[in-house]
């Protein structure tokens, strides 16, 4: 059965009148799924005014209030999780434990949004000056939009709107047009929960609908997570409209892999992280970084990689889905093929991977490269496959220059027994969210998520290279120490 996937304008449900639309498919079938009749620019300017006639009472609501708000939505959220689950994994392709993972990450955000009134503190100061005092307040923006990618359809929509909307904002939500069915069901969910009318707006469609939203006098914030050049346009076409932007862009994220790692965990870890969800999300490793003797253990790895297949929601023994798309699949397939002919050496090949249950879906098998080097365009470009780059230096200092060298910020790992490595390591690499013996270091919703460099458009980049910068980049550490049989000497342990 074909869905017809509607827009959610001043609190109701409807088709539109748009005179294009765009097909919805299931990727692990290659069946279509459902259709979207894309939104014209009127209707999106009218689910902005909408919102800005919401916010102008929303905003005065207590805190408390939406507060409850938030607890009856994450009930509801926790209710529907197996809805949800399964829509995820329809639009996506994920196997059925990544889905449930989106589904939980994001409910963990609205979670954290029901704290919203201590959140909203501000702060006060008797005494600044002879009979001063002085207050400040947190106050809410107005009406604020969210422009979604593919890979996590729950999750970052829910990072965004029940946040943005606790503060006392309206929203405006643009999911990816690839998978429009979890955020719609997401909207009408926290109507169900008791939201005044207005203060969520939902729009589908492509560039032209986003275009409206960057351009609205009316829009005061833009949030986004996509690639390193949608980013960049976004960030560029909202600022010349001196909106607030948080632009969350593409990756090339390491692992370092010491000599003295624990090797087991380690093979298990560059597997998961590399491959699961196909290797589609921002945090996945993509590039493995083994210090003089670890190098060792590539051949092991390659093994590991040559066990694990890719397959449908309901196989308990898929590593992982699908890609979203031919495209998608068409990309990685032509960057693998780039990798062989610039002469690095292909250990587990993944590109003729074929799935007799579904010989439509755009799979691809797991593929590990070694022999890989900087100038290399497997290393140089973001490839949101299941493919992990192998490379290989003598010590952590030449890890770290490697990886400092490289334009993107966003996660990176360090696998190793030694204190010493990992307090080095965290002090000096120059990437935002960082995992001590964690694969994926992304951080829970009370910690800021803090990709650096080309990793990341925001306000710390609205000053030039040349000024002086009032801002401190945040970085996050999350560890966690291998346990050990036998302590060596010299070497520092924390178990736990």
């Amino acid at each position: 059965m074909t869905l017809s996937i509607q827009h959610c304008i001043d609190a109701t449900f409807t088709s539109g009148i748009g005179q294009d639309y765009i097909d919805v498919f299931n990727p692990a079938l290659g069946a279509k799924i459902g259709r979207i009749q894309c939104a014209e620019p009127l209707e999106v300017e009218f689910a902005i005014a909408s919102a800005a006639r919401a916010f102008n009472s929303w905003k005065r609501t207590p805190i408390p209030e939406r507060a409850r708000l938030m607890l009856r939505y994450q009930h509801l959220l926790k209710e529907h999780l197996e809805e949800l689950t399964e829509l995820v994994s329809q639009e996506t392709g994920k196997i059925y434990e990544d889905a449930k993972g989106d589904v939980w990450r994001g409910i963990e955000v609205v979670e954290h949004a029901c704290n919203i009134a201590s959140l909203m503190m501000g702060e006060t100061s008797e005494q600044v000056a002879h009979h001063v005092n002085t207050y400040s307040y947190m106050q809410p923006l107005g009406v604020c939009a969210g422009i979604t990618p593919f890979n996590f359809p729950a999750m970052i929509p829910l990072w965004m709107f029940p946040l943005a909307i606790a503060c006392g904002n309206t929203f405006v939500l643009k999911p990816s047009e690839k998978v429009p069915l979890t955020p719609t069901r997401l909207v009408s969910l926290f109507y169900e929960a008791g939201a005044p009318d207005g203060i969520l707006q939902l729009v589908h469609g492509g560039q032209s609908v986003a275009d409206v939203l960057l351009n609205s006098v009316d829009v005061k914030a833009i949030s986004f997570v996509g690639s390193m050049q949608g980013a960049r346009s976004v960030y560029q076409k909202a600022t010349s409209q001196f909106k607030r932007v948080q632009a969350c862009s593409g990756a090339k994220n390491h692992a370092v892999v010491m000599p003295d790692a624990n090797k087991n965990k380690v093979i298990e870890h560059l597997l998961g992280a590399s491959c699961g969800a196909a290797g589609q999300r921002c945090m996945a490793l993509s590039a493995a970084v083994f210090v003089g003797e670890s190098a060792s253990w590539i051949p092991e790895l390659a093994e590991a990689f040559k066990k694990i297949t890719p397959g449908l929601a309901t196989d308990g023994q898929a590593a992982y889905g699908p890609l979203i798309s031919a495209q998608s699949k068409e990309r990685v397939v032509s960057l693998i093929e780039q990798g062989i002919a610039q002469g690095a050496r292909c250990l587990v090949d993944g590109r003729h991977f074929s799935l007799p249950d579904a010989p439509k879906g755009h799979w691809i098998g797991p593929t590990l490269f070694d022999q890989v080097q900087p100038e290399m365009s497997i290393y140089q470009e973001e490839i949101f496959g299941p493919v992990l780059s192998c490379l290989t230096v003598d010590t952590l200092d030449d890890a770290i220059t490697l990886i400092n060298n490289n334009p993107y910020g966003n996660g990176t790992a360090i696998f190793t027994q030694s204190g010493a490595y990992a307090r080095q390591y965290q002090s000096e690499v120059e990437v935002g969210q960082v995992g001590i013996n964690v694969p994926i270091p992304v951080p829970l919703p009370a910690f800021s998520f803090t990709g650096w460099k080309n990793s990341f458009y925001g306000d710390q980049h609205t000053y030039g290279k040349q000024a002086v910068r009032f801002y401190t980049e945040t970085k996050t550490i999350t560890s966690r120490w291998f346990e050990v049989e036998k302590v060596q000497p010299n070497m520092t342990i924390q178990l736990g």
